[in-house]
């Protein structure tokens, strides 16, 4: 093939979608184009497909900006484990995602510590307590913690005859993701102990890959195995977090990155579609398209999540020149955690701290307002605030 052509075969836009490259090109250059791309250009993963043919992605196309890992990357000065606006939203997108009904309600209930009361708030508590176990540094991943996991979060409200039987960690017959048609049948039930065994060495080893793209593909096997009958989908996003938190990303879980993905959620199926749609054409398991699908969509969307770095600088610097009390470091740090980038009012952080005057409350939203720190938001007669982006 013409280096010229195989260059803007490359640099097409439609390069992630096979099927429509193949509408601009002839189907003998698309056989030669995956050709070159097969012998050279794809980066060869340790993960197998159904076949035993290992997954590639082309390191080409999916780059990401350092901007999205700095954002990770941030550090939380607060002592909660999460933040709980974060996870608020990105309970309610995980479980929207996967049409299961809940309500802000009860999740925001559960968050703040009450006992769940029917089987919808079940669902959230055992999200809560999944967010806890990935969050503490000292459980590593590891095909028992994975089982704990899946066991804490989704199995134990699952129907009996969607439980995994005594001594399985994973399903035990087949499974298929339906639409209007069948459009994927999980991994035969007797290969998963062999794939999720190597899945969790390629998870705990040592390689070249981006981490916020390793997070993706981790995302993106979980899914495309199917090791269970019930959760695939939301054990898939705990895993991309669980993954970050052990990599050092320490605002991994102060981002809803399910709210981003339930806001593209055409696009998030159309990615794995896409994957085995090409995989037909070319017979390679490119992940590729699940890769740009996660950068464009979420990775890269993620610079309003945290506050601006001038913020965190302002708030630090008022810090060490004594400038900020201890109920008001106490006040900042819920602020952060409770509300991330929404906004809330002095009677509303009043009520939901607990743990303080209203005068004491006032006081903090002005003197954090003339700080730069907050934002103030006139709604008519009432003013609302937000940290200051």
């Amino acid at each position: 093939m013409d280096a010229s052509l195989f260059t803007k075969m490359l640099s097409d836009k439609s390069v992630t979608d096979l099927k429509k490259l193949g509408y601009k090109y002839p189907q003998a250059d698309i056989k030669e184009f995956v050709e070159l791309l097969d012998t050279g250009f794809y980066k060869t993963l340790p993960l197998k497909d159904f076949n035993g043919g290992n997954l590639v992605y082309l390191e080409s196309v999916a780059q990401v900006r350092l901007s999205a890992a700095k954002v990770l990357l941030t550090p939380q000065a607060s002592t909660q484990l999460y933040g709980v606006k974060a996870m608020e939203e990105e309970i309610i997108s995980t479980f929207t995602i996967e049409q299961i009904d809940t309500s802000r309600d009860s999740v925001r209930k559960i968050l703040s510590g009450y006992a769940p009361s029917d089987e919808s708030e079940n669902r959230i508590y055992g999200m809560k307590k999944g967010l806890e176990f990935i969050s503490d540094p000292a459980n590593k991943i590891s095909e028992e913690t994975i089982y704990q996991l899946y066991q804490l979060t989704i199995g134990a409200f699952l129907p009996e005859e969607d439980r995994l039987l005594p001594g399985s960690k994973y399903r035990h017959d087949s499974v298929y993701i339906v639409g209007d048609k069948v459009e994927h049948t999980g991994l035969p039930w007797q290969k998963l102990p062999d794939y999720m065994a190597n899945l969790v060495a390629f998870v705990n080893e040592e390689s070249s890959m981006n981490d916020l793209l390793k997070a993706a593909l981790i995302h993106f096997y979980i899914a495309y195995l199917h090791p269970w009958f019930d959760g695939n989908g939301r054990m898939a996003r705990l895993m991309h977090l669980w993954y970050l938190v052990q990599q050092g990303y320490s605002s991994a879980l102060f981002v809803p990155l399910s709210e981003y993905v339930e806001k593209s959620r055409k696009g998030y199926y159309d990615a794995y579609t896409l994957a085995e749609q090409n995989a037909r054409i070319s017979g390679v398991l490119d992940a590729t398209p699940f890769l740009v699908y996660f950068i464009e969509n979420v990775y890269h969307k993620l610079g309003s999540a945290l506050p601006a770095p001038s913020t965190t600088d302002t708030f630090k610097k008022a810090l060490e020149q004594g400038g900020v009390t201890e109920k008001e470091q106490a006040l900042w740090h819920f602020v952060l955690s409770a509300y991330g980038d929404g906004t809330f009012s002095t009677k509303q952080l009043e009520k939901d701290f607990g743990n303080a005057a209203y005068a004491t409350i006032r006081s903090f939203v002005l003197k954090f307002e003339k700080l730069g720190l907050l934002t103030p938001q006139k709604y008519g007669n009432r003013v609302k605030y937000q940290v200051t982006k």
